[in-house]
């Protein structure tokens, strides 16, 4: 009997763009008198979704929606939850103003994206959120003045299934998503797509292969390269899957492209990057501090670090980047995977914007 292909999985929408479908369509109402339903936002990389609104209020300046988040066939711990916004008016000049409602975390340590004492809403749905609103008032000759609270039914008690009580995000969620959409998490299935895009990548004759971490730091190289679109392989999280297929299906060059966390951890020989199944060890970038010749202070700090970006930052404000370093260590543990596979790598240390911080370019 034939093997059977991974079934296809579903995708779905993130807690952003649940978000932003909510506060755009409470803001419209807040102009017009009427909810858009369903109501169409802007992707971050282009294109559109819609979705339809669960329930809707208006009442003089303030105006509410909410959304169920479908995530698709990933096994999301907000699949099925209430997402919801409400839009209040502000005076001339306020600009667009967060807060985090019921079921959204604070921030309340350094070392994340957000600083502390702001709603956990993430930087890309921030954009999204302006950017609904921006639209809005184009077309219906809105200030764009609006303070907008976002509210996860149930989030306090789903956060604590997350690693936000860890990282200092206090009393629910965190509004994430950088490109809109969910991907569905399966590890045979997503291992099999890598293992098919080599496969792909060899039999078009292809010298050149990209394994990036996420959507920012495949952007990154993009940016350097001008690569057929089958070069680009959706390595994700899934860094062994790539290299241990490249052992014996080898492709002359691999760029790997990815964030300073992720890549601390397969600097450290993490096969498997997520969140969930692997984690910083702090005292790995201690040694990397004592390698560029950090004081001592600045050691012992990093021992209490929230996060590998809190490290990274600190080091940066003493004067040292370790992106550089760190790309180099990435690239040495990626040769001992890749043991004595004809493969030559570069590494790629990218920031959450697609900026390259650290590289070491190929060998030959």
């Amino acid at each position: 009997m034939s093997k059977e292909e991974p079934k296809e999985l579903r995708r779905g929408w993130t807690t952003g763009a649940c978000a932003t479908a909510a506060t755009k369509a409470a803001y419209q109402a807040l102009l017009t008198g009427d909810f858009p339903d369903p109501v169409e936002i802007t992707l971050p990389k282009g294109g559109t979704a819609s979705f339809a609104l669960t329930r809707h209020t208006l009442s003089g300046k303030s105006a509410s929606a909410a959304i169920i988040k479908d995530a698709g066939d990933d096994p999301d711990v907000t699949h099925g939850a209430l997402v919801s916004a409400t839009v209040n008016l502000l005076p001339p000049g306020s600009g667009v103003v967060f807060r985090a409602g019921e079921g959204v975390g604070t921030v309340t340590r350094p070392g994340l994206p957000i600083p502390p004492g702001e709603p956990a809403i993430n930087p890309v749905p921030r954009q999204m959120m302006r950017t609904a609103i921006d639209e809005v008032s184009q077309l219906n000759g809105g200030a764009g003045d609006v303070e907008i609270t976002v509210s996860i039914e149930g989030g306090a008690e789903l956060a604590l299934k997350t690693m936000n009580p860890r990282l200092g995000i206090l009393g629910g969620l965190s509004v994430l998503g950088t490109t809109g959409i969910v991907r569905p998490f399966s590890c045979a299935a997503w291992i099999a797509s890598i293992h098919r895009g080599i496969d792909v990548a060899r039999a078009v004759g292809l010298s050149h292969v990209v394994g990036a971490t996420g959507a920012s730091s495949e952007d990154a190289v993009k940016a350097l390269y001008d690569l057929d679109e089958t070069a680009f392989l959706d390595m994700g999280d899934f860094a062994g899957g790539l290299l241990k297929y490249l052992r014996s299906h080898p492709v002359d060059r691999l760029t790997l492209a990815g964030g300073f966390a992720k890549f601390t951890k397969l600097a450290q020989g993490a096969l498997d990057l997520h969140s969930a199944r692997s984690s910083v060890d702090f005292e790995f970038l201690q040694d990397l501090l004592r390698h560029e010749n950090a004081s001592e202070d600045l050691i012992e700090q990093a021992a209490s670090a929230n996060t590998a970006k809190e490290v990274l930052d600190t080091s940066l404000a003493a004067g040292i980047d370790l992106s550089g370093p760190l790309a180099r260590r990435t690239k040495d543990a990626v040769r001992q995977i890749l043991r004595d596979a004809p493969v030559d790598v570069e590494v790629l240390i990218t920031d959450r914007q697609g900026k390259v911080l650290g590289e070491t370019g190929f060998d030959r």
